[in-house]
């Protein structure tokens, strides 16, 4: 590994400022099936196999005083209560090294994974309520990758760069960028961030240990017509970035020593469909500012680089990791060191005061935080996934049959309509307490310093020009040499959804109607990390602020569990259906299908629903691949609900590059008995040749 040689000079000729480092990868893979998914809030949009795992990758860093974590977990966000979770069950491992103070947990916001964690009510309604299968996937298998982070520590260095993608993203509400100042904008040379930042961890011999890798684009080139778990385009990119360099240990995906998140930031308005929206059937070019279509038939949405979803999500994929492995090899970096310092703190955001100032006229005034509100933009959803009924992004009046439909749950208070204004109020989710909060008023907030970097970790979706403000303020605050030295680490800690710009937030596009504490969000938010940077600098801590409610007590869950699986008349689980051809040729898909039980009997952590296996030496089955990989898809079909039987397929898409043999296809199963008894099984498909 020859581009290892510049790092490890360097290492010799300064001699190591190691900080100790540790590296963790844990499969977190919810029920992928009939669980709805988080994200899109399509109720039709329900799991029904897996396209790629989930993982949570983790990252520790320790100066000898100090000590903090990074986990970057393929989901759509993280919530408060499943952080607390993951603090109480490492609490129990480790006593008070991990706790509220030093642990990071951000979502890379794919929007193809089960949802039903959160218990924030108005999040897990799409999911009928709370999924214990889907926290629990989450917590154990999150807590799982910072133990093996935990035990893999060593001294190490750790070296920062950057980077630039120009092709893969764009702005999906450029009309709401362009209320931002004009000389604001003119330091800019686009509407959406193209710069990422990397930090590369390398052991004190030069050994690659892992790196992590921060670009603006949701994870949303799988669209809302998916039903395959799938960790989108910065999930893949990771799996690429992994398996370069774990390619000398192992083939398969999760299970290498070196670890590569690619992590969300920015990412508010920020879209991967880089051909643009249109509208759908005709064709037609969608309205800029409301994205609607003339013809009422029609749907505005966004589309490409690819012919379809997968083919999009693959070329965003390779185009981010292409750039990200540049940099990785690129000897032009800077080492990271210097002292470890990090803040955390809880704020009461309804409660909050602070100053502002007007740069249209210079004047300051006293801005105050509003109870948590959606408006009606947000039923329009986004050109990446429209929402249902007549609803317009860019609405700044009210409908009364609407409003008197939503004002059964709650009706707005005269000081929230004054407090969220301009953006018209569709629910006033701060006034909704029962059966407990529908979104969150307490968030979490934290700040870390590693030498001359730092990073924001963030409780929400800022956008792009909000997280360019917040890089500004932070690296003035700490005094860095320049924003670019600012990571604003997203969805992290707790999901408070959208943050716009004030003058974002008078359009009321999507982003602004989801932004749910009013029109000074984010003045709030950079007064708050301006005050923790405060903190670092004075080497003290701030109060731990309020406690989040616990709604453990609370939760509600409506979507029904496995009954009992049957294998039909003549028939028995595990059965091969449908054999694979006899031969096949590289560059070909073959589909194989089983008799099955139901997936969520058995999740399979740390294992697979599949196996793709070639005949290797000494007649000893290899895997070569599982349901972890691109090339493969696990498809679940219930055949009838009432007589409880299903059957799965195991798609290949057999690579360009294959090895010619001798290969079996391998189905791993679980059904449940009436009684509750589940009992594992395997099919096993005749052999083929490959070629």
């Amino acid at each position: 590994m020859a581009f290892l040689i510049p790092l490890v000079l360097t290492a010799l000729a300064a001699g190591c400022q190691c900080y100790k480092i540790g590296v963790g990868i844990a499969d977190i893979t919810g029920p992928p099936a009939e669980v709805p998914f988080m994200g899109y809030a399509h109720p039709k949009q329900k799991g029904s196999g897996i396209h790629m795992r989930q993982f949570a990758r983790s990252f520790i860093i320790d100066n000898g005083g100090k000590r903090m974590v990074f986990v970057s977990c393929d989901m759509g966000m993280m919530g408060t209560f499943l952080r607390m979770e993951v603090l109480k069950r490492l609490q129990s491992e480790f006593g008070g090294v991990y706790d509220v103070n030093n642990v990071m947990i951000s979502g890379t916001h794919t929007h193809s994974t089960p949802g039903g964690f959160l218990k924030d009510f108005i999040f897990d309604l799409n999911s009928f309520g709370f999924v214990r299968d889907t926290f629990e996937s989450y917590a154990s298998g999150i807590v799982r990758s910072i133990v093996r982070a935990h035990k893999s520590m060593t001294e190490g260095q750790i070296f920062t760069t950057s980077g630039e993608v120009v092709d893969a993203n764009i702005n999906r509400s450029p009309t709401s960028y362009l209320r931002n100042p004009p000389q604001e904008r003119a330091k800019y040379k686009y509407d959406t961030d193209k710069t990422f930042t990397q930090l590369k961890f390398i052991r004190k011999d030069g050994r690659p240990l892992g790196v992590i890798t921060w670009y603006a684009v949701h994870a949303t080139s799988m669209n809302n017509t998916n039903h395959l778990v799938s960790s989108d385009n910065v999930g893949y990119a990771s799996v690429l970035f992994e398996k370069k360099i774990n390619s000398k240990y192992t083939s398969l995906v999760g299970k290498g020593p070196f670890v590569a998140a690619f992590a969300s930031t920015n990412l508010g308005d920020v879209s991967p469909n880089t051909a643009g929206p249109r509208c759908v059937p005709s064709g037609a070019p969608c309205d800029e500012a409301m994205s609607t279509c003339k013809d009422k038939n029609d749907a505005c949405i966004a589309f490409g680089p690819g012919s379809d979803m997968f083919e999009s999500t693959k070329i965003i994929a390779t185009k981010i990791f292409e750039k990200a492995w540049q940099a990785w090899k690129n000897a032009d970096h800077a080492e990271v060191t210097g002292d470890l310092s990090i803040v955390h703190q809880y704020v009461n955001m309804p409660g909050q005061k602070v100053p502002w100032t007007n740069p249209a006229t210079g004047e300051t005034i006293m801005v105050k935080g509003c109870k948590p509100a959606m408006g009606y933009s947000f039923a329009a959803g986004t050109t990446d996934g429209p929402g249902a009924f007549s609803f317009k992004q860019g609405t700044i009046t009210t409908n009364p049959l609407w409003n008197s439909i939503t004002d059964l749950l709650a009706a707005p208070t005269q000081e929230m309509i004054e407090c969220q204004a301009p953006k018209p109020i569709l629910l006033a989710t701060g006034e909704m307490t029962f059966p407990f909060e529908w979104q969150p008023s307490i968030v979490s907030t934290q700040l870390v310093r590693i030498g001359q970097m730092a990073i924001a970790c963030v409780p929400g979706e800022f956008t792009t020009m909000s997280g360019r403000r917040m890089r500004n303020v932070v690296a003035k605050a700490l005094d860095l040499s320049g924003p670019e030295n600012v990571i604003v680490a997203g969805l992290c800690n707790t999901y408070s959804d959208y943050i716009t710009t004030p003058e974002e937030y008078a359009a009321q596009r999507y982003e602004a109607a989801s932004t749910i504490f009013g029109p000074h969000t984010l003045t709030i938010y950079l007064q708050q990390y301006k005050n923790l940077a405060a903190y670092i600098t004075n080497g003290s801590a701030p109060a731990p602020g309020p406690t989040p409610p616990d709604s453990f007590s609370d939760v509600i869950s409506l979507l029904p569990g496995v009954v009992f699986d049957s294998a039909g008349w003549n028939r028995e689980f595990g059965q091969c259906v449908a054999q694979p051809p006899q031969s096949v040729k590289a560059g070909t898909q073959i589909t194989v299908s089983f008799v099955s039980g139901h997936p969520r009997n058995n999740i399979r952590h740390e294992g697979s629903y599949l196996s793709i296996e070639r005949l290797g030496d000494g007649n000893q089955w290899e895997i070569v691949a599982t349901d972890a990989d691109w090339e493969t898809r696990f498809i679940w079909r219930r055949l009838s609900s009432i007589m409880g039987t299903s059957e799965v397929d195991i798609v290949w898409d057999v690579p360009a590059d294959v090895k010619p043999g001798t290969y079996r296809v391998r189905y791993f199963g679980s059904h449940k008995y009436i009684y509750g008894a589940i009992k594992n099984y395997v099919g096993v498909s005749e052999t083929f040749s490959v070629s």
